[in-house]
């Protein structure tokens, strides 16, 4: 988001002061239609696109932050949230740039010469989110994963390293609990991982390899409508997936 000084009004509530250059960078994913997508924020009157963030406030936790953030962005107020990384690079970006792009929106004068961001992953029911943008911007959208244009700062690059925190993690995180619906199939939830992963998985494997943990229930229900065999409908057993999780015995990639 954008790093600017606290005296900006525009950004402090009268009542409550802000922590000084110190931010949060939320990356927001959803899977819908077999693809990952990321919530992105258009700036009025521009072309410009970034990740949602803001400021920390002086009397709330930099998770009470995100979580306040994500619930103005989301409409949700039950959402996994992941802290994974803190960029405090002195520079990270081109700051004349982006004060220039932004200059009809934020005095150049009132930025911060530096900021801190604390980044936060954010695993949401897409179906649920009610995409909203804020005072700053006009739009609120998913955007593939694999079609982000280019944002500003340096929301590219935090992105890519949430992306890397989340396969590192696919083992010991409730990812396919949190991003895919209550029922799914297992061709549904391989497509997730390999979304995720970046390659290719063995069906076969995939599927006896999962099947083997003991966290997924089978419907009697099949998905009809495809243009293959109908496949049976599964839910994860929320007891042994959240077993598992504490475990850390969920790697099966």
């Amino acid at each position: 988001m954008t790093k600017q000084k606290e005296s900006d009004p525009k950004f402090a509530d009268e009542n409550t002061s802000l922590i000084p250059q110190l931010t949060l960078d939320c990356i927001i994913l959803g899977f819908h239609n077999n693809q990952l997508r990321v919530l992105l924020l258009r700036w009025k009157n521009t072309q410009e696109w970034s990740l949602p963030g803001g400021p920390v406030r002086q009397n709330e936790s930099v998770n009470a932050a995100a979580q306040r953030i994500l619930k103005e962005r989301t409409g949700l107020d039950q959402i996994f949230l992941q802290q994974f990384h803190v960029f405090g690079e002195v520079e990270r970006y081109n700051r004349a740039e982006i004060q220039e792009k932004l200059k009809l929106i934020f005095d150049p004068n009132l930025w911060y010469e530096r900021a801190v961001s604390i980044g936060y992953y954010a695993l949401v029911d897409y179906s649920s989110v009610t995409p909203t943008p804020d005072a700053y911007t006009d739009e609120c959208q998913w955007w593939d994963i694999q079609d982000i244009p280019k944002l500003l700062f340096d929301h590219n690059h935090i992105i890519q390293v949430a992306l890397q925190a989340l396969r590192h993690q696919l083992s010991w995180q409730p990812i396919g609990y949190n991003l895919l619906p209550h029922e799914f199939t297992l061709p549904e939830l391989q497509k997730l991982y390999e979304t995720i992963l970046d390659r290719k998985l063995d069906p076969r494997n995939f599927q006896r390899k999962l099947l083997g943990l003991g966290i997924l229930e089978r419907l009697p229900t099949r998905r009809k409508g495809g243009a293959h065999k109908s496949p049976y409908l599964y839910r994860f057993d929320k007891e042994k997936y959240e077993a598992g999780l504490k475990e850390g015995n969920l790697f099966f990639i």
